[in-house]
């Protein structure tokens, strides 16, 4: 029996320290090489969705003085949420995770954050706000995952130059940065395909958050679609998990983002700064802009563009940049 075991970047305040993960019968889905063209790539793609997480697998996470063991649950997945009060450098700092089942052991490594001293958190959706990805077209889309590789894939113009800006804004020592989350309603079975497109194109590092891995081909069809209560749930844990940071939130008008932005605001009244809305077709959707005005009546800046040249030049103009 072959295991695996894939990490996925974690986050540490001053009491708590997060680390999560999936254990995998077999391979995990980034091992199925990104590399490829056409319909070898697609063959790669559609191996990401056919998996098998093991379930009540004991793993053990090492971090410094830290020993603790906890168990799988039926979707593969653990997540390490243990008390943490010693004092740490800011930044990026190595953890380890070990599985071991009958005669297999594995050992992974990864990183957590602890954020350098800021004001301002980011907070960005992924499909359409930053990476080109026609969600709001079925068929497009899946062509588009099926047969284009991440060197392939489009970032939208001006993009990098706005989140870099914003991972600086306020930071007066150059290693110093802002803390980063990307938070989308692709399943994680894509984290590292969108991981890999994060680093190619040079956009800050950040805490990746995705929805609940999915085991087959009826899954990947469906990709990304149903119900984004889960990006809400993990948006209000990150606020909550660092409720003294005002953040800037990030989407697109092609889903829910405004709606979900718009419920994000009305229960955190103080910690949302502004919020950025790409407009992903030719026309404002009317929904969107009412409900973009709704939050301006909340005393939230907001800013719905269709260039992100525009939305730099409203991060100026608030005072972020």
């Amino acid at each position: 029996m072959k295991l695996d075991l894939k990490l996925y970047r974690g986050y540490v305040n001053k009491e708590e320290l997060v680390v999560f993960g999936h254990v995998f019968k077999s391979w995990a889905p980034d091992k199925y090489r990104m590399d490829r063209k056409g319909i070898r790539h697609a063959v790669s793609v559609i191996h990401m969705f056919r998996i098998k997480p093991l379930e009540n697998v004991e793993v053990t996470l090492k971090f410094k003085n830290i020993v603790v063991t906890t168990k799988t649950l039926a979707d593969g997945y653990f997540r390490f949420t243990i008390p943490y009060s010693e004092n740490m450098e800011s930044g990026w700092h190595p953890y380890e995770v070990s599985c071991n089942l009958y005669d297999y052991g594995i050992v992974q490594t990864s990183e957590l954050l602890k954020p350098f001293e800021s004001k301002v958190g980011v907070i960005s959706d992924i499909d359409d706000t930053f990476l080109v990805s026609h969600s709001g077209n079925f068929f497009k889309k899946l062509y588009i995952l099926l047969f284009k590789n991440i060197n392939k894939r489009k970032v939208f113009e001006d993009v990098v130059p706005h989140y870099q800006a914003l991972s600086r804004a306020g930071q007066e020592n150059e290693t110093a940065s802002n803390s980063f989350f990307y938070v989308s309603s692709s399943e994680w079975n894509l984290y590292e395909f969108i991981d890999a497109f994060a680093r190619l194109h040079k956009l800050p590092k950040a805490v990746i958050k995705l929805k609940k891995i999915k085991t087959g081909i009826s899954d990947f069809l469906f990709t990304g679609r149903g119900s984004h209560d889960h990006k809400f749930e993990k948006i209000k844990d990150i606020i909550m998990f660092y409720p003294n940071l005002d953040y800037v939130l990030l989407g697109d008008d092609s889903q829910k983002d405004p709606y979900l932005y718009e419920r994000i605001v009305k229960i955190f009244p103080e910690n949302i700064k502004a919020i950025y809305i790409r407009q992903t077709s030719r026309r404002k959707k009317q929904q969107a802009a009412a409900v973009l005005k709704n939050i301006e009546s909340m005393n939230v800046a907001t800013c719905y563009f269709s260039n992100s040249e525009e939305a730099i030049a409203h991060s100026e103009r608030i005072g972020i940049l």
